[in-house]
C-alpha cells in the first residue's frame, strides 16, 4: 500500500511538470525550433556520422548573406533567416539543397558583434505557419509557401532595445500565441501575440534592479506545463520566472544568482530542464568566473530562499546553451571543455575536452544519439562520443568559414549553418 502511494505521488509530480513538446517535431522527426521539439538540443536515436568531413558532405547551399540563426525543418523543408541584399529575409531550402523560395522584408539592422547579425533569432513553426523575428524589429508570420500572413515591427512599436550586443532571443510558441521577450536596460517585458493576426494578446513588465548589464538578456523562453497549466519559463535579469501562458501573470520566481553584485554578467545561455530541475548557467565562464545552478521547479510565488538545490563555481558556460543526453546535462564550455552532470545533484559524471584553439565556442552543442557536435566560431567542428568510459573526441574538421548557428539533426545527418553556406553531412 505504501509503495503504491509513493508511486502515485511520483506520477502526479511528473505529470505536473514537463517541458512542452511540439507534436510536429516528435511525430515527423522534424526540428521546429532553435533547440528542437523538447528544447533539449538533442535527439536520442539515429545513425549519425562520426565526422563532418568533406567526404560525407552531401550538399552545400549558398546563403544570401551573413547570419547567425539556427535553421529549422519540417517535412523535409529547411527554413533559415539570412540578410538578402541588405534586407531581412527567410529562405526555404529543400532536402537536396535547392532553394525553393525566399521572402524579403525590411532593411536589415546589421550586427555589432563580429559574430552577430540582424538575424540571430531562429525561426519557429507549428506546422501551419513560420514565425520570424529580426533585430530590425520585423516580426512576422508566413505560410509554408513563403506568403506573409501578417507583419509588424516591435522596434517601431516599443522602441529600440538597449542591448550592448545584438538581439538573440528567438520567438517561441504556445497553443494560441507567439511569445517574445525583451530583457535590457529599460522597460523589459514578456508578450504574447495572436498567431492568426499578430495582435498583442497580453504584455507584462519584467523589470528588476540589478548591476550594470546584468539586466541584458539574450536567452530564449521555454514553454512547458507547470502545475497543470501551459506556462512559460524565462531566465534573465538574475531571475527565473514562470508565467501563466494564458495571461502572462508570474506564478513562480527565483532569484539570488549574483549575491556579490558582480557587474557585466548578461544572461546568454538558455536554461535546460531535466525532470523538475532547471539548470542555469551564469557568471562569466569566458573570463574564468563560472556559475552553474540547479533550481527546483516546485511551489508557487517567490521561492528564492527554498529552491536553490545546488551551486557550482568551478564549471559553467557563458554563451553555449547546455544540451541533454539521456536525462543528464551536457555542457560545452566556451573554451572547449566538455562535462556531463546530474541535474538533480549537480555532480560531474564525466568530463573531457576538445583540442584547444584561439577561437571560442559560440554555437550551442547538438547531442545526437551518443555523439556531441560542437562547432567553434572559426569553423572548426568537433564530434565527440559519450559512452560508458566517459567522453572521447572522434573527429575535427575545418569548414573554412565561421559557424555560430547550432547544429541540427536532419534524417541521419547533420545540418551546419556557416556564414556563407548551409551544409548537410551524412554517411
Amino acid at each position: 500500500m505504501k509503495r503504491t502511494l509513493v508511486l502515485s505521488a511520483l506520477l502526479a509530480l511528473a505529470s505536473s511538470f514537463f517541458v512542452h513538446s511540439n507534436i510536429y517535431g516528435e511525430e515527423l522527426g522534424s526540428w521546429t525550433s532553435w533547440r528542437g521539439p523538447k528544447d533539449s538540443g538533442s535527439v536520442e536515436t539515429g545513425n549519425f556520422p562520426s565526422s563532418l568531413s568533406k567526404d560525407i558532405l552531401r550538399w552545400s547551399a549558398p546563403l544570401p548573406g551573413k547570419g547567425c540563426s539556427t535553421p529549422i525543418h519540417l517535412d523535409g523543408k529547411i527554413y533559415v533567416t539570412a540578410p538578402q541584399d541588405g534586407k531581412d529575409a527567410l529562405v526555404c531550402i529543400d532536402a537536396k539543397g535547392k532553394q525553393l523560395w525566399s521572402t524579403v522584408f525590411e532593411q536589415e539592422d546589421a550586427g555589432k558583434h563580429r559574430n552577430g547579425s540582424g538575424c540571430n533569432a531562429s525561426p519557429v513553426t507549428d506546422g501551419k505557419a513560420i514565425y520570424v523575428y529580426f533585430k530590425s524589429g520585423t516580426f512576422a508570420a508566413l505560410d509554408l509557401g513563403g506568403k506573409v500572413l501578417w507583419q509588424t515591427n516591435l522596434v517601431k512599436t516599443y522602441g529600440k532595445d538597449t542591448l550592448f550586443w545584438d538581439h538573440g532571443t528567438s520567438p517561441v510558441l504556445t497553443n494560441k500565441h507567439v511569445i517574445m521577450a525583451r530583457m535590457h536596460q529599460g522597460e523589459s517585458w514578456l508578450a504574447a501575440f495572436d498567431k492568426q493576426t499578430g495582435q498583442v494578446a497580453w504584455k507584462v513588465a519584467r523589470n528588476y534592479q540589478v548591476p550594470t548589464e546584468c539586466d541584458h538578456g539574450y536567452t530564449t523562453p521555454l514553454v512547458m506545463e507547470y502545475q497543470g497549466k501551459e506556462s512559460i519559463l524565462v531566465w534573465g535579469a538574475e531571475h527565473v520566472t514562470i508565467h501563466d501562458a494564458s495571461v502572462g501573470k508570474v506564478v513562480w520566481s527565483c532569484g539570488n544568482f549574483n549575491p556579490d553584485g558582480a557587474q557585466l554578467w548578461p544572461a546568454i545561455a538558455t536554461p535546460v530542464v531535466v525532470d523538475s530541475t532547471a539548470v542555469i548557467a551564469y557568471g562569466r565562464n569566458d573570463r574564468g568566473i563560472p556559475r552553474l545552478y540547479g533550481i527546483r521547479l516546485s511551489g508557487t510565488g517567490d521561492t528564492t530562499t527554498t529552491n536553490h538545490a545546488w551551486k557550482r563555481d568551478d564549471v559553467g558556460t557563458f554563451v553555449p546553451t547546455p544540451a541533454v543526453h539521456r536525462s543528464k546535462v551536457v555542457i560545452v564550455r566556451d573554451h572547449g571543455q566538455v562535462e556531463g552532470l546530474d541535474a538533480a545533484s549537480g555532480k560531474t559524471l564525466w568530463k573531457g575536452e576538445f583540442p584547444k584553439g584561439r577561437a571560442n565556442f559560440y554555437s550551442s552543442p547538438l547531442v545526437a544519439g551518443d555523439k556531441v557536435y560542437a562547432p567553434r566560431e572559426d569553423g572548426v567542428v568537433f564530434v565527440g562520443k559519450i559512452d560508458s568510459d566517459g567522453f572521447k573526441v572522434l573527429s575535427e574538421t575545418n569548414l573554412e568559414q565561421p559557424v555560430i548557428g547550432s547544429p541540427v539533426p536532419f534524417g541521419d545527418g547533420v545540418l551546419i549553418r556557416g556564414e556563407t553556406q548551409l551544409m548537410y553531412f551524412a554517411d
